[in-house]
């Protein structure tokens, strides 16, 4: 298996944008369950590719921080059960 590439915060590469379909890849979620966890603020919030426009992405940086963030979560509960 490959390993997931970690970005680079430092340069621009940190703040490459991505699509619903890589958001989908990532997280293994559902694109309705995607936005469903974007309105109760709990997924990182798309940015408007346009102003006044319906094309949004995602921030990798931040989706790949909130995968990292429920894998540190789920190794805390196991580490107190």
């Amino acid at each position: 298996m490959s390993e997931a590439r970690k970005p680079d915060t430092s340069s621009s590469e940190g703040n490459r944008l991505i699509r619903l379909r890589d958001v989908q890849r990532l997280t293994g979620l559902s694109r309705s369950y995607i936005y469903d966890l974007v309105s109760r603020q709990i997924l990182p919030q798309p940015i408007k590719l346009v102003p006044g426009g319906t094309s949004r992405a995602w921030v990798e940086a931040e989706i790949l921080a909130w995968v990292e963030q429920r894998i540190a979560e789920r190794d805390q509960e196991v580490a107190n059960a």
